[in-house]
């Protein structure tokens, strides 16, 4: 008997005993959260700040998504194109001091809703950084959410020219220019997404930054 087979039987042995040693309550509250029927309350989370973007419905569909550290805390307004203008490096400066996940939600001039969840706030890089709580979303046509599939690191990479969040052969699960102008989004590796915008390259119409305080 192979060494991997020996440690997957004492693993099923451990599950065997645990479950045995559990009460019928206990086993049944466990089998809910593992068969997805037990279905969990995400209350929406208060806004600090105005949005021109999001929606109640956009908040609920969200919130279910967020890490464990960004559960139960106000969404704070850190930066807005709209109050702080379209350039990236006033994006990075109001992150500067920022320990927090960072929701990035556009709205395109076709009226397209989606973006990324980061896992830390931005600033310029010369390699990746980032860990596997990021993730992609889009609203339209329907809400799906990409989370990381594992194939590579390529979380977040920041210059002043451009940003870059999810990659591999040359493309990127998102890519926005210095001037907050004009991005890109093609499927990527890191997140095994789907284009989040009907059309590969767009225009920016209000881009929000919120961190969880």
């Amino acid at each position: 008997m192979s060494a991997k087979t020996i440690k997957i039987s004492k693993i099923a042995k451990y599950i065997k005993k645990r479950v045995l040693s559990m009460s019928t309550d206990e086993y049944r509250k466990t089998s809910l959260f593992a068969t997805g029927s037990f279905d969990l309350d995400f209350p929406i989370p208060d806004l600090i700040g105005k949005t021109e973007i999001l929606t109640e419905e956009h908040r609920e569909k969200l919130c279910s998504h967020l890490p464990a550290r960004a559960e139960g805390y106000s969404w704070s307004l850190i930066f807005s194109t709209s109050q702080h203008g379209f350039a990236l490096n006033s994006l990075y400066r109001k992150m500067a001091r920022l320990e927090s996940p960072v929701l990035i939600v556009i709205e395109d001039t076709e009226h397209n809703v989606f973006g990324a969840l980061t896992s830390c706030s931005l600033h310029v890089s010369d390699h990746f950084y980032g860990t596997g709580e990021s993730l992609l979303y889009k609203f339209n046509p329907s809400f799906k959410v990409f989370h990381w599939t594992g194939e590579n690191m390529y979380f977040i990479k920041g210059n002043m020219e451009s940003l870059s969040i999810g990659a591999g052969d040359g493309r990127f699960g998102l890519w926005l220019d210095g001037d907050l102008n004009q991005g890109r989004s093609q499927q990527c590796s890191t997140y095994g997404n789907e284009p989040l915008a009907p059309q590969e390259d767009f225009v920016i119409k209000t881009l929000e930054c919120w961190a969880f305080v």
